[in-house]
């Protein structure tokens, strides 16, 4: 890419805050599947645990493969938009219907409804490829500046926290004020829809006179543009990480209704207030995080953030015991780690696409994107998968109504699954940044 004066200077506000908005649709897709799918199929279809845990994994898993070819395709568009903006607007519509469908089966309850929600959530993350891919790509496009991308990446992140506050709080809200049941999760399907059309359009005008620059010849093939992703350490390293968080993350995403309906009690409002605890700290540090990155660097920064989140979900084992205001407390230690993983991850990858620019000369980001967000999308994936698993195995009864009686074991699973695993999963990643060296 040949760049540009504007490319040098700091990017316009609208640009910052209508790329920001494309984070309600990456947000409110990969915070409401791992809060609610799993129950809803568990606690209102009436689907046993293990099953509903494929169910969940599958039809992401299947990203693994289309998020690299979204990235390719980009790469090679050619349009009055621009590269990547057409498929923001079209993939990022689409997956607005397909997510509404995903809660409005026609098959009631059973295996049917079951089938049904695996066909809809597959056609659902295949459009959300091809909205999320180009989208993560644009940063590296935007700037080459090192600390405007850091800029760019914390109005993204903070808008996401808003974007995961609104989903992940509302949505639980919708369910209930529409009924419960199947009524309310058709509800709550439209009402999420609607959030996302809300960000696609944000960042589709926003962007619309975006500093660019002329996407250089890539790679001939995909075989070829894989190899060079994977000859990028740095990249590799922050990757590989990156998944296994993701995982941990999405066992707490997936543990959140049935941690508060079995370990605290309160099924009605436990849901909205974790979240609203997880979520509206990591929007108070945001300014400290970035700070903190400054003096830091990113990848020690990372560090810090990532094991702030492992110590406040090893401190929630001791939930049963804890008043409740002591769980919430630590819910938002564990978010404001959160808050400080996502800022610096989403940070270091535009560095290391820049770093392969200068290594071998052409800007692939879509190809780097493409693997990054299937990563990811597989992580997000594998973590209710992984709680499904562990309900299964520790016994948890599935119903149509939410209200089966549940053994000893299953508790226990439920507990487990939300606090050990995910502190398991973000601490232990971080071994794997020690091959990680600073792009700047």
């Amino acid at each position: 890419m040949t760049a540009s004066p504007a490319r040098a200077a700091g990017l316009p506000r609208t640009v910052v805050t209508g790329y920001a908005a494309g984070s309600l649709v990456t947000g409110a897709f990969g915070t409401v599947p791992g809060l609610l799918l799993l129950p809803y199929l568990t606690d209102t279809l009436g689907v046993a645990a293990g099953v509903a845990a494929l169910l969940v994994l599958l039809p992401k898993g299947w990203d693994v493969l289309v998020n690299p070819v979204a990235g390719r395709i980009s790469d090679r568009t050619r349009s009055r938009w621009g590269a990547r903006r057409p498929y923001v607007l079209v993939g990022g519509l689409a997956l607005a219907v397909l997510f509404a469908a995903i809660f409005a089966g026609p098959a009631g309850t059973g295996a049917g409804a079951g089938g049904w929600v695996a066909l809809t959530f597959l056609a659902a993350a295949t459009a959300f490829a091809f909205f999320q891919v180009p989208y993560v790509a644009m940063p590296a496009e935007l700037t080459d500046d090192y600390a405007e991308r850091t800029r760019l990446m914390t109005w993204r992140i903070a808008v996401l926290a808003v974007a995961i506050l609104i989903s992940g709080a509302v949505a639980p809200l919708v369910v209930t004020g529409g009924g419960g049941g199947l009524p309310g999760h058709r509800w709550m399907g439209l009402f999420v829809a609607a959030l996302i059309v809300v960000g696609v359009l944000g960042t589709f005008l926003g962007t619309a006179n975006a500093p660019t620059g002329a996407i250089q010849q890539s790679e001939p093939s995909l075989r070829a543009q894989l190899a060079v992703a994977a000859g990028n350490r740095p990249f590799r390293a922050l990757l590989i990480c990156f998944v296994i968080q993701a995982a941990g993350i999405a066992t707490v995403l997936a543990g959140v209704t049935y941690f508060a309906r079995h370990v605290l009690r309160d099924p009605e409002t436990g849901p909205t207030l974790l979240f609203a605890c997880f979520v509206a700290p990591a929007l108070l540090v945001m300014p400290v995080w970035s700070r903190l990155g400054g003096r830091l660097g990113k990848p020690r920064a990372f560090t810090v953030a990532s094991a702030l989140f492992a110590v406040g979900a090893l401190g929630l084992v001791a939930a049963p015991a804890l008043p409740a205001v002591a769980v919430y407390l630590l819910v938002a230690l564990i978010g404001c780690g959160y808050a400080g993983q996502q800022v610096f991850g989403l940070a270091m990858l535009p560095d290391c696409i820049a770093y392969d620019t200068r290594r071998t000369g052409r800007r692939q980001a879509g190809v780097f994107t493409g693997l990054w967000t299937a990563g990811e999308t597989f992580g997000l994936a594998l973590g209710p998968g992984i709680y499904g698993l562990v309900l299964q195995v520790s016994g948890y009864v599935p119903s149509i109504t939410g209200g089966a009686a549940q053994p000893d074991s299953a508790r226990l699973g439920v507990l487990l699954g939300f606090t050990v695993l995910p502190a398991l999963l973000v601490g232990g990643a971080l071994l794997l940044m020690r091959n990680y060296r600073e792009q700047v």
